[in-house]
């Protein structure tokens, strides 16, 4: 796919029909339980978004991993959808994956036709999200990590997170606020950029 020109942020001219001329890429958002995805594709999305999200009961206090995120309220528990134009050229669609180890049984649907992936990390809870990783590797599907900046969250060296999550030097990191719209578009911006930049490696090799 031609990447040309993608990168330049921009918004269609229309949040409704796309525009003539325009590409379409499915884009995954994952990560582990309560890291921001279904933040990120709310605060990012040119529509009103579409979420599955339900209210945590009782019921899941046995079933569901909840060390980091007791105060969450509510859990998506199929998948959340968006869409974002970055520019005139190029349109992503934006699909959220649930979070909990239940659920993970739709993530190989939910992935077919995904052109790249952005990784949602919680720095307090770092192996939340190594099954989203080990899945992406999977797959081989490209991803970027966003680390979720969330009110206690300590800084960390992008190395030091690298390491720590396995990461082989070719993934990109970035530091992100899920609730801003211009933070997740950065991240969208630089997975494309790291599309980019595979695509043209695999040309020249």
């Amino acid at each position: 796919m031609d990447f040309e020109g993608f990168d330049r942020p921009g918004r269609p001219s229309s949040a409704g029909a796309l525009p003539a001329g325009s590409r379409s890429v499915k884009v995954m958002i994952a990560g582990g339980f309560g890291t921001g995805k279904t933040t990120m594709v709310a605060s990012v999305s040119d529509i009103k978004p579409l979420t599955t999200e339900e209210t945590l009961t009782r019921a899941s206090i046995d079933v569901d991993d909840l060390v980091g995120v007791a105060d969450k309220q509510e859990t998506t528990v199929s998948l959340d959808f968006g869409r974002i134009g970055l520019n005139e050229q190029l349109v992503l669609y934006l699909f959220g994956t649930p979070g909990q180890e239940r659920f993970w049984f739709l993530w190989n649907g939910l992935f077919k036709g995904a052109l790249g992936a952005v990784v949602l990390v919680d720095t307090r809870r770092l192996a939340s999200s190594f099954r989203a990783i080990e899945e992406m590797e999977r797959q081989d599907v490209p991803f970027v990590i966003a680390l979720n900046v969330f009110p206690d969250s300590k800084e960390h060296p992008f190395e030091e997170i690298r390491e720590a999550l396995d990461l082989s030097p070719d993934i990109p990191i970035v530091a992100c606020d899920a609730r801003e719209r211009e933070s997740s578009r950065d991240v969208l911006i630089a997975l494309i950029h790291h599309l980019k930049e595979r695509a043209a490696a695999l040309q020249a090799g």
